[in-house]
């Protein structure tokens, strides 16, 4: 952090015309173009002294002045205590500040900025208010509101997520933030792999991914089929108007292209700001989120307590774990152990007021159209209790934070994935 302050120019001391001398909080003497703003060369600091040696004041102050000029005294006098406001070391009468008795003397004007960018990068200069006597040269916003460094911290921790959803553990969508269902699926990871791992280590997640399947953020070019969908205008709130449609697809690209890649759709247009997701060939940033599991489960427990599915094979070992939305107080999920009596991709959705709960006004049986923004997503993985089981979304951003209405709520692409990994007959296990 930087405290640029600018040095007094007046009388016999002004700066020469087409230069400024700045020094900033370590010393350096920064020195800048007037007129372009920029700078023009920085000299190292001399090594720090004890404070009384920092500026030679003249001894002949403590008796009598060596100034034939009282106002040039005055000037140095009082450039010295503006340098150094905390200094102790003051032998000179306050006497000589008879205009400083009546009004207390304006501190500099220091701001906090970021370290000084390279010699050759333009420098914006911004004037100090009336009267304070010093300029600032502003460097931009402190780090930890810049959003360069935001957007790396945000990759950084999507890198992590990568590594996570690739072993089987996953954190739910990838959106470059740290949370619940990151911090359960760090705990899964250890279950998965017999190895522990900390999300603040950064070169042992490197070196993972490496092994892994590479980089966690690769490059993507849309395709004329990406861009052509189909897609639909919106999707309504309402049951009933649901009902009215043919299917409940994608919006938008964006949309489509975040789920296939495990993604927030709002992380993902962060990554491409200036993207255009409608023309084929756009190239886009994306996540590399590796292949599925693919060994089998025999056994599922659906953790009500700590909102996870987790599946084990024949063996007893963790195949894979998923952050879930599991019932609610007010449509409570089963109890007990269930069987796994079928599985539907891409299901439609028949609503019953009667049977499964109130939806805005509608009071009839409805008939919803599937399509991954359809009430139960895109998997239906039935429960032998009639009305419950396990099934998508067409909300990923809220899996592990919201209710549901009874059944195990997963993202899209981890209900698919564990579709295929189980069979009816597999049991289901509810515990608190």
């Amino acid at each position: 952090m930087f405290a640029l302050l600018a040095s007094a120019s007046t009388g016999a001391h002004a700066q020469v015309r087409d230069a400024q001398v700045y020094y900033d909080a370590q010393g350096n003497r920064v020195i800048v173009d007037a007129v372009t703003g920029e700078v023009v060369s920085i000299e190292p600091a001399e090594p720090p002294q004890p404070r009384y040696q920092r500026e030679r004041r003249p001894r002949q102050w403590q008796d009598d002045s060596v100034y034939d000029d009282p106002e040039l005294e005055q000037y140095e006098r009082r450039r010295y205590e503006r340098a150094y406001p905390d200094d102790g070391y003051r032998q000179y009468p306050d006497e000589l500040y008879p205009d400083e008795q009546q009004a207390p003397r304006q501190q500099p004007r220091v701001v906090e900025r970021t370290p000084l960018p390279e010699p050759s990068e333009p420098k914006a200069i911004q004037q100090a208010p009336a009267n304070s006597g010093d300029s600032v040269i502003d460097l931009g916003k402190a780090p930890a509101t810049n959003p360069t460094i935001q957007s790396a911290i945000k990759e950084d921790v999507a890198g992590l997520q990568v590594l996570l959803d690739r072993v089987g553990a996953s954190p739910g969508v990838i959106d470059g933030r740290f949370g619940s269902n990151v911090d359960r699926a760090l705990e899964n990871y250890r279950a998965l792999t017999g190895q522990p791992l900390k999300s603040t280590d950064t070169i042992k997640i490197k070196e993972q991914l490496s092994a892994t399947g590479g980089d966690a953020i690769i490059d993507y070019m849309i395709t004329a089929e990406d861009a052509a969908g189909p897609f639909v205008a919106s999707v309504p709130e309402d049951y009933s108007e649901k009902a009215k449609l043919d299917r409940l697809g994608y919006t938008s690209v964006p949309e489509m292209l975040a789920e296939r890649f495990h993604m927030d759709e709002k992380f993902l247009r962060s990554l491409n700001p200036d993207a255009n997701f409608n023309r084929a060939g756009t190239i886009i940033r994306v996540t590399n989120i590796g292949k599925n599991v693919t060994k089998p489960v025999a056994r599922i427990i659906a953790d009500k307590g700590n909102k996870q599915v987790r599946a084990y094979g024949e063996d007893g070992k963790l195949v894979v774990a998923y952050p879930a939305t599991i019932g609610s107080a007010e449509t409570p999920s089963p109890t007990g152990t269930h069987t796994i009596s079928r599985v539907v991709t891409d299901p439609g959705y028949t609503y019953n007021p009667k049977v499964n709960f109130k939806q805005g006004q509608n009071d009839k049986v409805l008939n919803i159209p599937p399509g991954p923004n359809g009430p139960v997503g895109n998997v239906w993985i039935a429960l032998d209790k009639p009305t419950y089981g396990v099934h998508g979304t067409p909300e990923p951003s809220k899996i592990g934070k919201t209710e549901s209405h009874g059944c195990v709520r997963l993202t899209n692409w981890d209900a698919m994935e564990l579709a295929k990994l189980v069979k009816p007959g597999v049991t289901v296990e509810f515990v608190e």
